[in-house]
């Protein structure tokens, strides 16, 4: 798991030592400016678990925690005991107070681990959806999704060999789909991340296999696909 530590550079550099010993974790980068790794955080780019001293956060940022829509893990620092219940309400996972042990931050990362792995159990479940086609309902995997396109009151779901067109809105659709594999591309169009060939400035391009598929690009959405390139392409 790919890791950060936002914390004052003393700490950082014990707690570093103990991520160093475990095999199950990446430490990415540390921060000791809050709000540096705040926006980072919110961007989410490589970033699976955050050690974080909710002191340098503050109490007045905390509500931050609860805006997020697709957040790491978070595991909580303090000298104290002061914002535990705080931690806890905003689904830390847990809450470790300085001094650290490494015996007791050992626990932590076991229970990380198993709370991330289940969180991928249950992200897989919801990786399938039923569409209607004729008078049957079909599975179809998240994945195999390539884009979506509004049609009036409608949209057509495409995929590499098919396409169901439903009675649906957009809006209502992107709020089903994984932000992690797809990206509103323009006010008509949904694609699937992983596809994007070529990003040009009022269009780009997915890869569709056997053929190129051209689509328009927005002026509104171009910034949120430069803001999330770098994970486009990991």
């Amino acid at each position: 798991m790919d890791c950060i530590i936002v914390d004052n550079k003393v700490d950082s550099k014990r707690l570093g030592e103990f991520i160093s010993k475990c095999s199950s974790l990446n430490l990415v980068k540390t921060y000791d400016d809050a709000d540096s790794a705040l926006k980072q955080i919110s961007k989410r780019h490589n970033i699976d678990l955050v050690f974080i001293d909710l002191e340098m956060v503050g109490s007045d940022r905390l509500d931050f925690f609860s805006n997020l829509s697709n957040p790491p893990i978070f595991v909580a620092l303090s000298t104290n005991g002061k914002y535990a219940v705080q931690a806890f309400d905003y689904n830390f996972v847990d809450y470790l107070v300085k001094p650290l042990s490494f015996h007791r931050f050992f626990k932590t990362v076991d229970k990380t681990i198993r709370y991330n792995y289940q969180r991928e159990v249950s992200k897989a479940e919801d990786n399938e959806i039923f569409v209607k086609s004729d008078s049957c309902l079909v599975r179809l995997n998240m994945k195999d999704i390539t884009y979506i396109e509004a049609l009036k009151n409608y949209i057509i779901i495409n995929t590499i060999n098919n396409k169901f067109t439903i009675h649906f809105t957009m809006k209502s659709i992107e709020n089903e789909l994984s932000p992690d594999l797809f990206i509103r591309v323009h006010k008509s169009f949904i694609v699937n991340k992983k596809l994007i060939k070529n990003i040009a400035e009022n269009s780009l391009l997915i890869d569709l296999g056997e053929k190129i598929k051209d689509l328009p690009l927005g002026k509104s959405y171009k910034n949120l696909i430069l803001n999330d390139i770098h994970m486009i392409s990991r």
